[in-house]
């Protein structure tokens, strides 16, 4: 016996899957963080021209060739969600349960002697935690929970090289690392739909992407900048799901393979200028491409090998994603107050990529514009202290869900990034 919740099933089968794209409650860029490393990030992740310290491996590694000597940086960073929140025609309108999230991560470089290389390795944080709702009403009559919690971290090696004193071209590798945690009514089982909630646990994927990057300074004043990043299949699998079959008389019942696939970090090419007109200004300005439409098509949650042989062979469901290809449009400076300060400031733009009807209460993709600002202090020749704030805008999205009704979900967060960093 194979159980199929599909488009083909009705609502409650595509409805049940508004979990599967519920990547992370800090996405920003879709599923991407604006920025990597607190340079990056503080001027509004318009970085590829600028990438001049180890966040390089995951921005433009061709920036690497900047470092001279050896290079620490270890960063961190405080999520604060002011509003994100479900609304929905059974009476819900209700923030998040977890409204705090930490990252972070941290990266080593050292020039090399006989080459003019720089090379390095990296620790970074790509995403984060998902929205949880605890005790919500539901379609079927009574209260439970729903939540996605997915997270992804990259170690990237990575080289940069200077061909002469115009151009520098560098590599990366991004060794992902994905898992995956969901809820969807757990404790929720009704017979006549069918209708079975399910948790899942423990999936996750690791796979290896690049990077490729270049910059080219035209002059002093002028560094142009490019970048190319592969899609990285993420195959989320080894997992395991349990289903509650109570109104089959067979209570929860253990799924012990468990798969979620169809998701993907996006192919991206991105363009962007960095400009200095006078000594102690710095401009710069990326415009990025990313693929989604190729990487989030549709999704598959399929289960095997039932702890109950008289429970279906197979849990599965398939729901499409259908994302839009994404224009992200950075801009950022930086100021030298003095030989010891430096002050930061960005604005980051990229339209929401996810189609309204396949919106979900779980997904912080819908976020578009971010303000940042910050400064930098030096603390002694060798140290170097970065802080500063990340603002998400407000914005929600209204949409009719097959289950839910006519819904909506809200989004409003704030971030504090900091980067302690050492060169000698």
């Amino acid at each position: 016996m194979h159980l199929i919740l599909g488009n083909h099933d009705g609502r409650f089968g595509l409805a049940l899957l508004i979990t599967l794209f519920s990547p992370i409650a800090i996405a920003t860029n879709g599923i991407n963080l604006i920025g990597f490393g607190t340079e990056s990030t503080l001027m509004g992740g318009a970085d590829i021209a600028v990438a001049r310290d180890t966040s390089a491996l995951n921005t433009n590694p061709a920036g690497l060739t900047q470092i001279k000597g050896q290079a620490f940086d270890g960063f961190g960073s405080g999520l604060r969600t002011f509003d994100l929140s479900h609304q929905d025609s059974f009476g819900n309108d209700k923030h998040a349960d977890n409204k705090y999230t930490f990252l972070g991560g941290g990266g080593y470089a050292a020039s090399l002697d006989s080459v003019p290389c720089t090379a390095g390795i990296g620790l970074f944080s790509q995403g984060g935690a998902g929205g949880e709702f605890k005790n919500i009403n539901t379609p079927f009559g009574n209260r439970d929970d729903m939540s996605s919690l997915f997270g992804m971290a990259k170690i990237s090696p990575g080289i940069g090289c200077r061909i002469n004193d115009a151009w520098s071209v560098g590599a990366s590798l991004a060794i992902t690392y994905a898992s995956v945690t969901q809820k969807f009514f757990p404790n929720t089982s009704v017979g006549a739909v069918p209708f079975a909630g399910y948790s899942l646990k423990d999936a996750s994927a690791l796979k290896v992407g690049f990077k490729l990057g270049v910059q080219y300074r035209v002059n002093p004043s002028l560094t142009v900048a490019a970048t190319y990043t592969e899609k990285t299949e993420l195959p989320l699998t080894d997992g395991e799901l349990n289903a509650d079959y109570s109104a089959m008389g067979l209570g929860t019942v253990k799924y012990n393979n468990a798969s979620l696939t169809g998701l993907a970090l996006p192919r991206e090419v991105a363009l962007g200028a960095a400009f200095k007109p006078a000594e102690t200004w710095l401009l710069s300005f990326k415009l990025n491409w990313i693929n989604w439409a190729d990487a989030v098509k549709s999704a598959t949650l399929r289960a095997t090998d039932p702890g109950n042989s008289s429970a279906p062979a197979v849990y599965q469901i398939v729901t499409p994603g259908d994302w839009k290809n994404q224009w992200v449009f950075a801009s950022g400076l930086a100021y030298t107050l003095n030989e010891r300060t430096t002050l930061y400031a960005g604005h980051n733009y990229g339209r929401n990529p996810i189609p309204a009807q396949n919106s979900t209460p779980l997904l912080a993709g819908i976020l578009e514009h971010h303000v940042t600002l910050g400064i930098a202090r030096q603390i002694s020749p060798q140290w170097r202290l970065t802080g500063g704030l990340e603002y998400m805008l407000p914005v929600k999205v209204n949409y009719t869900s097959p289950l839910f009704g006519n819904a909506e979900v809200r989004n409003e967060a704030l971030f504090l990034h900091l980067m302690l960093s050492r060169r000698w």
